[in-house]
Formats: structure tokens, sequence, C-alpha cells
């Protein structure tokens, strides 16, 4: 993030003047999102060919410039993790034990029942919202949960799990919700292949690549100038490079899909509503589940937010690989980050604004004035 983001790793003084040593782009970060995102819907429009020289070289079934804007957008945010506090994390049983059960049954089951409910008769959409529900978030979710002043040590933990159930589980869950439980309500089923290897590529490349460089940064960091140094001198400097990361990647998604996207405006309406209600759902279930277990608004909104978002990469490119590029389950991956940023940069601010109002005394939650991602 920027400075003043970067500088507040941990809570800062109540009557610290933050909204005012925000930088421009901190402080208009949703117009910052907006503008990228209609940037990319015109290059896409507007420059014939851009989407097949962006996609002309891929990693991990990914566009290498989407590629390079992710590596760069999640860095800094695991630069700023302590490695060293992340025995708190695992030691907290009802944080993990809701984090699993709320990525991996129920996400998977909301998103199941909504693309039916909503859609029942375009097969290919709903096919493509059940693999946006099984993509579960291992990278723009660290941007959310920093902003909204979540837990970075638990995000991190929580985020290394996900990658190894997502490797684990993403194909039998597949098979699962394609074809095993329609079958069993007596609704027509879908054959899928998934590539294993495709989903390993993508943890190791999106998560383990960011992941190592952070841990090293940190430890080789401290090690030679203290942790004073660290987090009060390097960390600011390299902060504002997460969010242009992100806003570069948001350009290059939009970019690449912005002929499907403007081509079939009420085909994206309709897989628009599922994904509005399934975000909504989600995040507000999962912060009530946080409050009632009390797990103090940093891990609440760690909790909330990792089970909100969804690895958009990683289901763009099995719905791409499995479906083809031109197949409506591919439009359904990409309409996904279309209504997720806005939707969780608003969930941000709605975090902030219940921390201040619902977690009276708690030292983890956001000061009265903070908006936007700083305390």
């Amino acid at each position: 993030m920027s400075d003043a983001v970067a500088e507040t790793a941990r809570p800062a003084p109540a009557d610290a003047p933050v909204l005012q040593r925000l930088s421009v782009l901190d402080r208009f970060l949703p117009v910052w999102i907006v503008l990228a995102m209609a940037a990319g819907l015109l290059l896409g429009r507007l420059a014939p060919g851009l989407d097949e020289a962006l996609e002309a070289v891929s990693v991990g079934g990914v566009s290498l410039p989407i590629a390079v804007g992710l590596l760069l957008m999640m860095y800094p945010v695991l630069a700023k993790v302590r490695y060293s506090e992340t025995a708190r994390v695992t030691g907290d049983r009802r944080l993990l034990v809701a984090s699993l059960a709320l990525n991996w049954v129920v996400g998977p089951a909301l998103m199941f029942a909504l693309a039916w409910l909503l859609l029942p008769d375009s097969p290919e959409f709903r096919t493509g919202l059940v693999v946006v529900g099984l993509a579960r978030c291992i990278a723009m979710v660290l941007i959310w949960n920093d902003l909204s002043c979540g837990d970075r040590e638990a995000a991190a933990v929580l985020v290394a799990i996900n990658s190894v159930f997502q490797v684990l589980a993403f194909a039998v869950l597949g098979w699962f919700y394609l074809q095993v439980l329609p079958g069993w309500l007596g609704l027509p089923t879908t054959s899928a292949d998934f590539s294993v290897g495709a989903i390993v590529v993508s943890v190791l490349v999106f998560l383990g690549v960011p992941l190592v460089a952070g841990f090293l940064t940190r430890t080789l960091g401290e090690r030679a100038r203290g942790r004073e140094w660290y987090e009060g001198r390097f960390l600011p400097r390299i902060g504002p490079v997460a969010l242009y990361g992100l806003l570069f990647t948001i350009v290059v998604l939009f970019a690449l899909q912005g002929e499907a996207i403007t081509s079939a405006p009420l085909d994206v309406a309709r897989i628009a509503l599922p994904l509005l209600a399934y975000f909504v759902l989600m995040f507000a279930g999962s912060f009530a589940l946080g409050m009632r277990l009390r797990l103090g608004y940093a891990k609440t909104s760690t909790l909330a937010f990792t089970a909100s978002g969804n690895n958009f990469e990683l289901a763009i490119a099995v719905a791409v690989g499995t479906f083809g590029v031109t197949s409506g389950q591919a439009l359904a991956g990409v309409v996904g980050p279309l209504i997720e940023v806005p939707v969780l940069v608003a969930l941000v601010y709605a975090a902030l604004a219940a921390g201040r109002r619902l977690f009276p005394g708690d030292p983890t939650a956001p000061a009265p004035h903070v908006r936007g991602g700083a305390r």
C-alpha cells in the first residue's frame, strides 16, 4: 500500500491524523479501480488484436502480463507479514476450522445453489459459476484484507491452507458439484476434466513465488538492518507497488475480455446477479460467524475476506482450458472479477465501518476516523 498504509502494520494512536497522511492513490482507490476497469474495457474494444498479443505468452494458463501484475500485487503484502507470528494463527483452531468450513463446504454449496436458482435455463453459465465457486482466493484477497486492516499473519496462513486444499480438492469437488450432486437431485449433469497440473502450477506461481520472495525479503532485511528500519523505512518504499500491480492487473484483465463483456451485456447481467448475491452473502455470513466466535475485528475481517474472494485467474484458466475460450463457462469466469473487484472494494469500507461500530475497545479495530485501509 502507500506509505500511510505500510506504516500501520499495528494500530496507530486514536488521535493520529491518518486521513491527512493518505496518498492520493489510497484516498481515491475506488475511483482508480473503476477507471482501470473502464480503461481495460475500452482498450479491449478499440485495439483489435490486443487480446491476442496479451495472451501470446502465458504462465500457469494465465496471460503473462496478468501474471506479472499479480506477482507485483502480492509481493509487498507478503513482505509485510511477520512470519515469526504465524504460530499464533495456527494455534487458533476456531479460526482455522471456520475458514476451512466456509471455503470448502459453504462457499461451493452456496454458489451451486445460486447458480441453479438464478440460471436454471443456462447450463454453460451455471457450470462456469460452479467453477468460480470452487476456485478459492489465494491472491487478490491479500489486498482486500490489508485495506480492511485485517490480520496479515492470519491471511497468509489461511491463503496457504487454501492453496493446499485447492490442489487436493478442486477436481474432486468439481466432479461432485457437476456430476454427483445434480444426479442425486434429478438435475442435468455436466462432464468436465480438470487439469490437476494446471491447478498445481497456478498455486506454485501465484502464491509460491511471492510468498518465498516476501519471506526472504523480511528475513534478510531484518537480519541486515533490524525490524525498525525494515518496517519504518523499507516497507513504505515498496508499499505502493501492490496497488500499482492491482490497477495494472485490472486494466490488462479487462482489456483481454473487453469484447466478450461488452458484446453480451444481457448475459453479463444474468451472470452478475448470482455473483453479487454470493459475495454479499458469503461476506456477511462469515463476518457474523467471526463475531459469534469472538475472534476480534482483525481476524473476523480476515475470515470474511478469505471466504468471500475467489481465485479468478484459476477459474478463467480452468474454464478456458476445459470448455474453450468462446464458451459460456469462460464468459462466467470473466464476469467474476468484473463483479468481485468493485463489490469487495465496497465491502472493505463496510468492514471498516463495522469495525468502528461493532468492536468497541478492540485494539485491532480501525480508529473512528480511519478510511480505506489505514488505522
